[in-house]
């Protein structure tokens, strides 16, 4: 079960980062915000950006897509992994 849980995070977490990057090219190409498909990985991505946006190191450049998947990354990756290994092992 450990490792059924390891693999089905390390997919969510993947999964997550794949769409903040998909959302960051919408953002360079400007499509349809009426496409299903659109709305659905706005709507997956933005609660995890918008906090983040309100944070302003650099002025008007909107770092929040990058500070996200490193916070993925770092952060909340290896605490979902110390806490299964806590509950598990």
């Amino acid at each position: 079960m450990y490792y059924t849980l390891l693999r089905a995070g390390s997919v969510l977490f993947q999964l997550i980062s794949l769409l903040i990057f998909v959302n960051v090219i919408f953002s360079w190409i400007r499509p349809n915000r009426d496409n299903p498909i659109v709305q659905i990985i706005y709507s997956m991505t933005e609660p995890i950006l918008e906090p983040l946006r309100k944070i302003t190191l650099f002025g008007p450049m909107d770092f929040s897509p990058l500070l996200a998947i490193i916070l993925i990354d770092f952060i909340v990756e290896p605490v979902y992994r110390l806490i299964l290994g806590m509950i598990f092992l």
